[in-house]
């Protein structure tokens, strides 16, 4: 069920751009957002810092975009957001005593420390080409396109990048005691 609430913007976005749209999206987009962290507080009393920056990078782009009538910065909103959490991985290498990566996952798994940091550089290296990839399809393709891959396709290779860390990690994982 989190995961739905963490896709309800997009999922909403996708549904206003076939209807409607990139403008009528966006103000949704916006909506949607502003609606996920008011009542993650709610329910919480937190909301995660990189929900906050989404939040923000969504109402200046999403805010531009329809002020100025131009797609092209709600589109470059996804790169930033692919990146700025690329440079968040990255940065953890070199702050703290654990990677962003071991921080998340480790009451759940157990390590070694060099794995842990290429697990980590592995994440930072696929935001930031996720990144990429979204500029290339911005200026390459349509925007019917843009929206099929920021919908459908950069979280289908995201489930790929997971399936695949879950098999470099399976010989790691302990066994249950049955």
């Amino acid at each position: 069920m989190k995961q739905l609430f963490e896709f309800f913007p997009i999922i909403l976005f996708f549904v206003a751009y076939k209807l409607y749209d990139i403008y009528i999206a966006t103000a949704v987009i916006i909506a949607a957002t502003v609606i996920q962290v008011v009542y993650t507080w709610f329910k919480h009393r937190k909301v995660e810092t990189m929900q906050w920056i989404t939040l923000a990078l969504v109402i200046v782009f999403g805010g531009a975009t329809i002020y100025l009538h131009d797609e092209q910065y709600l589109k470059w909103k996804f790169s930033i957001i692919e990146w700025l959490f690329g440079v968040a991985f990255l940065s953890s290498h070199f702050i703290g005593k654990k990677t962003f990566i071991e921080r998340m996952m480790s009451s759940n798994l157990t390590l070694p420390s060099l794995i842990w940091k290429r697990l980590n550089f592995s994440w930072a290296s696929f935001f930031i080409s996720v990144g990429f990839i979204n500029v290339y399809v911005m200026y390459n393709y349509n925007t019917d396109d843009w929206v099929t891959f920021k919908t459908f396709i950069a979280p289908g290779l995201m489930v790929i990048f997971i399936v695949l860390q879950m098999f470099l990690l399976y010989k790691y994982i302990p066994e249950s005691e049955e």
